[in-house]
């Protein structure tokens, strides 16, 4: 199905009256996807606590009108299992999970209950179902050994992490490649019916996140102060992308899953990056740059944190296999992406109420739609 991967005709197709599952979806990435899910027709229902900030997009966007919200804590089995009974998805797309490289620090266990435990128990509730699903398994760039080197990291590439939060990603991998091995075999798919599949983002943007340490947020709440940003370190180099770009790569490896695209389900069972294109690999001072030039106005300090944990430098990721095997390729630049992230945090700013947030984020995954099926 040419254009699978993104256009909203193609994916209404697919999600259009299925029953979808999503944890995590009062999360920032989550908030997006139930939303677009919603768009094209999906049966949405939501897992997840409630959401860590205020303001925040679950909220802004009324997000819960898009989805049956449920909520509860992923690390609780019987929760998960109580809430994947009812809802019945045909589709799974488990994000719910503590993000921040930073607070790993400061709750390491707390990390390693929801990321790898968390992650244990969606995939035990399915296998305890017995129900047919195609599982999209959410971890991240930093599942990867990070060497500090230039090469972008492929699929392949050894997992694990200096921090707590990376080690955490890698292991959410490990978790969902042994319940794949185990007891959703690709070979026997026809027997059980349950395909799993991992997917690695970048660093993602885009309106409505507003969690700690990160720098759009507090860029934006500094920009909204009229203040200096303070940048910690403005020449690490990460994989930048708008949130709507590997959402679609999480669309698009879902539909691959059930079968609705020109790979195999059983090839589709594997692991997948979505990251920019090698253009995207930026310089933190340069999103800064961009940022505060889309919003019209504000400046930049360097601020090291001298006693701040260790973060990594450099990473980048190959998106190689993505492009080539599911047909998914990233259709915003980084101007655009900063672009449509000032203008959605501008509106905030300026008092935008709920119904018009609402709308700007449905008018923002249109535009999506249609740029991606112009083809650029």
């Amino acid at each position: 199905m040419e254009g699978l991967a993104v256009t909203g005709a193609s994916l209404r197709e697919v999600y259009g009256g299925r029953r979808v599952l999503v944890t995590g979806h009062t999360g920032f990435k989550g908030s997006w996807l139930a939303l677009w899910l919603r768009s094209l027709g999906a049966e949405v229902t939501g897992l997840a606590l409630p959401p860590e900030t205020t303001p925040n997009l679950f909220e802004s966007a009324r997000v819960a009108e898009s989805c049956r919200n449920e909520e509860g804590d992923i690390a609780e089995l019987a929760t998960v299992e109580r809430v994947l009974a009812r809802a019945a998805p045909e589709f799974i797309f488990h994000l719910a999970a503590q993000a921040l490289v930073r607070r790993s620090y400061r709750d390491p266990l707390g990390t390693i209950r929801s990321n790898i435990l968390g992650t244990a128990h969606v995939l035990e509730a399915v296998r305890r179902a017995g129900r047919p699903a195609c599982v999209v398994v959410v971890s991240s760039d930093k599942c990867y050994e990070n060497r500090e080197w230039w090469q972008a990291y492929r699929e392949g590439d050894s997992l694990g992490g200096h921090d707590v939060y990376s080690m955490s990603k890698g292991a959410t991998e490990l978790v969902a490649a042994s319940y794949r091995r185990s007891f959703f075999p690709p070979e026997r798919l026809a027997e059980h019916g349950v395909a799993v599949a991992t997917a690695r983002a970048g660093n993602v943007i885009g309106g409505g996140d507003w969690a700690e340490d990160r720098i759009v947020p507090d860029m934006v709440r500094a920009l909204a102060a009229r203040e200096p940003v303070r940048v910690r370190s403005p020449d690490a180099v990460r994989p930048w992308q708008h949130v709507l770009e590997p959402l679609s790569g999480y669309l698009a490896l879902g539909a691959h899953l059930a079968g609705r695209g020109a790979l195999s389900r059983e090839d589709a069972c594997d692991a997948w990056n979505f990251g920019p294109l090698p253009s995207g690999a930026r310089r933190v001072r340069e999103v800064v740059e961009l940022l505060i030039s889309a919003w019209g106005e504000g400046s930049w300090v360097h601020a090291p944190d001298p006693a701040a944990p260790k973060e990594a430098g450099l990473l980048r990721l190959a998106i190689d296999r993505a492009v080539a095997r599911l047909g998914w390729t990233p259709r915003w630049d980084l101007e655009t992406a900063v672009a449509r992230t000032a203008w959605w945090y501008r509106s905030h700013a300026r008092g935008a109420g709920t119904d018009a947030l609402r709308a700007l984020a449905l008018e923002q995954i249109r535009a999506y739609e249609e740029t991606s099926r112009a083809g650029g």
